[in-house]
């Protein structure tokens, strides 16, 4: 930090992004706990920063995940590229092939298509991504051997399968989710008998206490949470918040901060505010309703807790690090866009 940057929270400029620095030391230390080293594959969508990456990286977890094409080029311009995998299917992966030479980096197939644009683009190592049950990307599992040997036989390295079953995240019930996600590994480890390789990847925040099967899991919300994750029991506590400032007072009931939609993701609901209830958010204003009006003026600083973390940080260009009220670092969020 230096002299001309913010000291307190009151010094941020709002909207902003406050990490509780104790509280994302404790969530990744509870990870670490459950799955040391390489059993964890960190995403780096859910924080798209690479300091924070370091600290995983340091922390002894060297192979991560991607989102996007970008994400894998900050990753390696930032020294971390040991074992990156594209855990993403696209048809822009040449420019990742260029970096062959200065990293590790693996990309994931489920078609004929996006095989041919990996060998095209002279990538070098491949994951059959395979439909688990989420009704996304992935290869129906009977035919993930084909592609598999489609793969080696154009001479790429086949490092084994992934499967995300994203649907079974937010299950509640700890014996309903323990069968559902075995169900959709089973899947996984048949298709996994047919390619081969060492690797089989999957999982993530919502269920890194139930899948067994998967040989890395691929986890990135557990280091700062949101409230939707919050609603699990899960050994990690909300870091997250936006933090705005109150610009208007109604004596009625509400008041009024500058942070809207455009500075928090709303796919997952309203953020949350210990202070009072939300009313609604507009593009630059949030509405809220105190518990005590009258302890509110225009000036104060209220802290919000969003509901969806990944593409509330893709919103912002710094995230600010604090302990208390006192702000004692800051990190930019490298790896957005495309």
């Amino acid at each position: 930090m230096t002299e001309n940057e913010p000291a307190t929270i009151g010094d941020l400029p709002t909207p902003a992004l406050a990490i509780d620095r104790p509280t994302f030391d404790a969530n990744r230390a509870a990870m670490d706990a459950l799955l040391p080293g390489d059993k964890l594959r960190p995403h780096v969508k859910a924080f798209k920063t690479t300091a924070l990456a370091q600290l995983l990286a340091d922390d002894g977890h060297r192979g991560f995940c991607c989102a996007t094409p970008r994400e894998v080029e900050g990753m390696v311009a930032a020294g971390l590229g040991d074992d990156l995998l594209l855990a993403n299917e696209s048809l822009d992966v040449a420019r990742l092939g260029a970096l062959a030479d200065r990293a590790n980096i693996t990309v994931a197939v489920d078609s004929e298509a996006t095989l041919d644009a990996a060998i095209a683009g002279r990538v070098r190592s491949v994951l059959v991504d395979v439909n688990v049950g989420l009704p996304r990307c992935g290869i129906d599992p009977a035919d993930a051997g084909r592609l598999a040997d489609r793969a080696r036989a154009a001479g790429l390295e086949v490092r084994g399968v992934m499967g995300y079953e994203g649907h079974l995240m937010m299950v509640r019930d700890p014996k309903e989710k323990a069968d559902k996600v075995g169900a959709s590994m089973e899947l996984l480890l048949q298709a996994s008998a047919d390619v081969g390789g060492d690797i089989v990847s999957g999982g993530g925040t919502g269920t890194c206490l139930t899948n067994t099967w998967c040989t890395e899991i691929q986890a990135g919300s557990y280091t700062l949470m949101d409230t939707d994750y919050g609603k699990l029991d899960l050994p990690f506590e909300l870091a997250l918040n936006v933090v705005a400032t109150v610009i208007s007072v109604n004596r009625k009931g509400w008041i009024i901060a500058d942070a809207g939609i455009k500075s928090m993701a709303m796919d997952h609901g309203n953020p949350t505010w210990e202070h009072g209830d939300v009313f609604f958010l507009s593009d630059e204003h949030i509405t809220l309703s105190p518990t005590n009006i009258n302890e509110w003026k225009v000036g104060d600083r209220v802290r919000l807790q969003p509901a969806h973390v990944d593409p509330t940080i893709a919103k912002h260009e710094q995230m600010w690090l604090v302990d208390g009220d006192s702000v004692v670092d800051c990190w930019a969020v490298d790896l957005r866009h495309w």
